[in-house]
């Protein structure tokens, strides 16, 4: 979503985790606007590293291209993450690639979110109508995708449609899968390294 700051006028992009009582659990704005997008939205620091623990496992969340920024992925695995949520616009091929090295790096689930769009879902009277002229029917091809702590695909991604995707996660892959690398347990070198995140 697009937040507004309630004591100015700065955008944030936001992404929010609800309960099943529609209560908001949880909030996090995007550290880092990407390219053109920092025209919009302001950098956010407000929830940063946000996780839920939930029955399921722990929950966590970045949005698009902070999927790349290391030590932001190094914040949600250090939280313990199971089921990592990334919500994207990116449906390139080196994005599946993101998602899968996500799973197999932070041994967890990994729900790649994109949106099918194409223009003739835009209402009519578009503002910029102009825009939409030169460009093709199809927006946004889609390609969310579930996969499993060791880098496969629960789902593999789906194009070109709109889809609800559904899994059966077996959170004892979670433990299982860490046995071999954890990489903020036994696969860690706190003698080496240190990760610290300001709280906001």
């Amino acid at each position: 979503m697009s937040e507004r700051d309630a004591h100015n006028c700065t955008l944030y992009c936001t992404f929010l985790i609800f309960g099943p009582d529609g209560t908001i659990l949880a909030k996090h704005r995007k550290l880092k606007p990407t390219g053109m997008e920092r025209c919009i939205w302001g950098d956010g620091n407000e929830g940063a590293a946000a996780t839920v623990d939930t029955e399921f496992g722990t929950i966590g969340a970045l949005i698009c291209w902070e999927n790349y920024m290391p030590l932001a992925r190094a914040a949600l695995y250090q939280k313990g993450v199971t089921i990592y949520l990334a919500p994207t616009a990116d449906n390139r091929e080196e994005w599946q690639c993101t998602m899968r090295h996500i799973a197999a790096e932070g041994r967890c689930f990994v729900i790649g979110c994109n949106q099918f769009v194409t223009k003739s879902m835009y209402p009519d009277q578009f503002h910029y109508q102009q825009e939409l002229d030169v460009v093709p029917e199809e927006l946004c091809p889609g390609g969310s995708c579930i996969v499993d702590p060791f880098g496969k695909y629960l789902v593999e991604p789906v194009w070109n449609k709109e889809e609800i995707l559904s899994a059966e996660l077996d959170m004892n892959q979670v433990p299982l899968s860490r046995m071999d690398f954890d990489s903020t347990g036994h696969y860690a070198r706190p003698d080496v390294f240190e990760l610290v995140i300001h709280r906001c």
